[in-house]
């Protein structure tokens, strides 16, 4: 069968079990005898096995076959988890996600797992059940099939007859019960699978539901088949679990003269039940595909996200056009049918950004795993506190900011958390915490990676900044604490007395800081010695379209960012003070400095506007600091397609892009967080 179409679905159904492996695996570490931990794994790895058997992955299959094995080892109290054993599961698991990282790179999945197979086997019959143990459960297993009722009804004789002929010549016949996972996304192709897989070991007499129901995919998520074979069960349960999605399989000894003799005796009262079940079948699967229906999802390559975002973009553009027209000629009618377009264009844009939108836990979990491996390698006791995971960033900004978080945490075990040792001398409890916190404030996403460790050095960070020319010693004098530790984010700078491999490699902070930057993002640090770090990421929710307040320099447009601004004001000019040099006002009993755009951006003021007795400000913000940005006029607020300036201008003060505006002006998008003093 060709599976080359299902590919897709394998590698995002892999991955998703994967990271339930991982997480599980750490949840284990910490409570060993959990059961409904140890269930969890099992059923990933389960599911993963036949999944990656069905799909033609045979090193997957087997490795995840092994893994499955001692999980259920575990589960039946045959074998204790302990800390050895817990190092190899992890190594186990990094072999199936490198393994699906290479299908995926278009591989085919093989990999030399020999010796991981070996240690699971070594896990696996490290205390095994006695044979009496085995044979008591064989025992209890016939006597659970004995007791199984049959589920097919109305064999008619000519079935029942080839029953019986293929029992008399040697042939077993079985009752196969298959339960599909309710998240099943494609019973039908599954039944497919399932049938092709009896097929090849032995003949089919009846389904229940019948065959066609079963292709119409008209069944809940079971169903029940009557089989001929010469195989054992064990084989026949063992084939048919290589299926993907598969949540049970029984297979039961099915004897046609013992169903004849009970359907005769019993047709009345078999009669009657059977009609009250197909009654309440039918109602349940009303219900089924109703809650079906409410919680349908399909899953969309993110490039098509990406042509439907751009050709928005372009609506965005041509809807501010259509509205400097219609405001132009003040037309009654035009400008209704604008209104009413840019009213739907505003839905249909909260939905697309909506689509894009995915929770950052997708990058926050594979932090544990990580953080459990660098602590071991570097003899410390690290645990770590994620909070807000659920916190959602456009996909975009989510695929970019993974690499800055692994360098920031591995910085932060390596350089910030001391050892247990020098932790216990400090009064300190000998196990360090790193919490990783997100949340949203605004239009923008906050990332915190704070530590309990030795902080930062100031002096020794400022003694090396002025080694480096980064700084002089007049600069020094002047610099805050938050901007001596942030010179830790220049090009090349590092304070640690040797390059380690676990933080940076030899590579400063300042490409997390440009990588953080390029998606117009601002990172900040702040410590305290030996109580730790806070590193702290402000991320835009999303990429693309902004709200704007425009502004008016002479006769050019600029747009700033809405997320930015606190309020608007107008100020009489003999409010403004003088303060170090710099011209400041009162607002709202904090003392606010000033900065006039006309001379950032080289703009002449406006003759009208200098004579002008009150002035127009844009009181904006940076985490606890403000700023006045002194214009000529205020314009209005719209919503504005944010484009890049490429990059010979990317390196332009105070400029994070520009936009078209309606009337097919270009207008500059100015960084208010540069401006904040």
């Amino acid at each position: 069968m060709d599976t080359t179409e299902y590919l897709g679905v394998f590698i995002d159904e892999s991955n998703e079990h994967l990271e339930v492996l991982y997480n599980q695996l750490l949840a284990l570490e910490k409570n060993p005898n959990e059961k409904k931990i140890i269930e969890e794994i099992f059923r990933a790895a389960h599911t993963l096995k036949g999944m990656s058997a069905t799909m033609g992955f045979s090193d997957l299959a087997n490795l995840t076959h092994k893994l499955e094995n001692v999980f259920d080892a575990i589960k039946y109290e045959k074998v204790t988890v302990n800390v050895e054993m817990m190092d190899i599961l992890f190594a186990a698991v990094d072999h199936l996600n490198e393994m699906v990282e290479d299908i995926s790179s278009g591989g085919d999945g093989t990999r030399d797992v020999s010796q991981a197979v070996e240690q699971l086997q070594a896990i696996e019959s490290g205390n095994s059940v006695s044979a009496v143990q085995m044979k008591e459960a064989d025992s209890t297993t016939q006597q659970q099939e004995a007791t199984q009722l049959q589920h097919v009804q109305g064999l008619d004789e000519f079935e029942l007859t080839i029953l019986s002929e293929s029992s008399d010549r040697g042939y077993s016949n079985y009752e196969i019960n298959v339960t599909l996972r309710e998240d099943c996304l494609l019973k039908g192709a599954r039944v497919f699978m399932v049938f092709e897989v009896l097929e090849k070991l032995g003949e089919i007499v009846k389904s229940e539901p019948s065959v066609n129901e079963l292709e119409e995919e008209q069944f809940d998520t079971s169903f029940t088949v009557i089989f001929i074979s010469e195989h054992s069960k064990e084989k026949i349960s063992t084939n048919i679990e290589k299926v993907s999605e598969i949540e049970q399989v029984e297979v039961h000894t099915f004897s046609a003269s013992t169903y004849k003799a009970d359907q005769q005796s019993n047709d009345k009262a078999r009669d009657e039940q059977q009609t009250q079940e197909t009654k309440s079948n039918k109602d349940k699967k009303q219900q089924n595909s109703a809650k079906t229906s409410a919680n349908k999802t399909i899953r969309v390559n993110i490039d098509r996200l990406d042509v439907l975002m751009n050709l928005f973009e372009e609506l965005v553009v041509d809807r501010g056009r259509l509205e400097q027209i219609s405001l132009d000629l003040n037309h009654g009618d035009l400008q209704e049918t604008v209104e009413h377009m840019s009213r739907v264009s505003s839905d249909l844009q909260s939905i697309i950004l909506t689509m894009r939108m995915v929770p950052i836990e997708q990058v926050f979990n594979r932090f544990p795993r990580m953080i459990r491996q660098l602590a071991r390698d570097l003899n410390k006791n690290v645990e770590i506190e994620i909070i807000g995971a659920e916190t959602e960033l456009d996909r975009t900004v989510i695929d970019e900011i993974g690499d800055p978080l692994v360098h920031l945490i591995r910085n932060a075990i390596d350089h910030g958390i001391e050892s247990p040792d020098e932790r216990l001398k400090k009064g300190k409890s000998e196990h360090g915490t790193i919490k990783l916190e997100a949340y949203h404030s605004g239009n923008h996403v906050f990332i915190e990676i704070e530590d309990d460790g030795a902080g930062i050095n100031k002096e020794k960070v400022l003694k090396k900044a002025i080694a480096n020319g980064v700084v002089n010693d007049s600069q020094s004098e002047l610099l805050s604490d938050q901007q001596i530790f942030e010179l830790i984010m220049a090009s090349g700078f590092s304070t640690a007395d040797t390059v380690s491999d676990i933080s940076g490699r030899g590579v400063g902070l300042d490409v997390v800081k440009n990588t953080i930057e390029s998606l117009g993002g601002r990172i900040s640090i702040d410590a305290k010695k030996d109580q730790g770090s806070i590193f702290s990421i402000q991320l835009p929710l999303t990429l693309s379209i902004i709200s704007v307040l425009l502004i008016e320099l002479q006769n050019e447009k600029y747009a700033i960012p809405l997320s930015s601004i606190i309020e608007t004001a107008i100020i009489h000019r003999d409010d403004i003070m003088h303060a170090h040099n710099t011209k400041v006002i009162d607002f709202r009993g904090k003392v606010v400095p000033l900065a006039f755009l006309n001379d950032i951006f080289t703009v002449p003021a406006d003759d009208n506007v200098i004579d002008n007795e009150y002035i127009s400000v844009v009181i904006v913000k940076k985490g606890n600091k403000m700023t006045g940005l002194v214009v000529d006029a205020f314009i209005g607020q719209q919503e504005v397609v944010l484009k890049s300036l490429g990059s010979y201008l990317s390196n332009t003060f105070a400029i994070s892009g520009a936009t078209i505006l309606g009337d097919g002006e270009v207008a500059l998008i100015v960084d208010s967080n540069a401006l904040v003093i």
